[in-house]
């Protein structure tokens, strides 16, 4: 486990899951954690309609902030999608999905579905789990 996803307890679920991510990397990206948490605040619960898993959309953030590019014709634009592939297949290596409904069994874009996750937990008991992966795709392996 990477020393960042120790923190995901700390940090989650106080802010979503695309901000936890992506906070616990913005002092390592030149960032403030304010502008990390506001720049992220839209994503998580799968951007609001139960798709790509915020811990996911947090990574692309930190990928993009790392190893991103600012000039369309830059090498660095292969990369980062490269970087993002092998990202996917790392995280869905290990939970199967990159899809926040499939992930958590439930489709928080409806508030029936929301409140199923709240009955069964899942923000506390699967949640972290996710942004532990990713944390430590992150930090040990890209």
């Amino acid at each position: 486990m990477s020393k960042k996803a120790d923190f995901v307890v700390e940090r989650f679920p106080e802010f979503n899951c695309s901000q936890t991510v992506f906070s616990l990397f913005a002092p390592d990206l030149g960032i403030n954690e304010k502008t990390a948490l506001k720049i992220a605040s839209g994503f998580g619960g799968g951007m609001t309609c139960a798709e790509t898993c915020g811990a996911v959309t947090g990574s692309y953030m930190v990928i993009g902030m790392k190893h991103g590019h600012s000039n369309p014709t830059s090498e660095n634009k292969a990369n980062t999608k490269l970087m993002i592939q092998e990202f996917n297949r790392k995280f869905k290596k290990i939970h199967g999905s990159l899809i926040c409904k499939k992930l958590i069994g439930f489709d928080i874009s409806t508030k029936e579905g929301t409140a199923a996750a709240h009955e069964n937990n899942v923000f506390n008991t699967m949640c972290p789990g996710f942004i532990k992966t990713a944390c430590t795709i992150l930090e040990n392996e890209l």
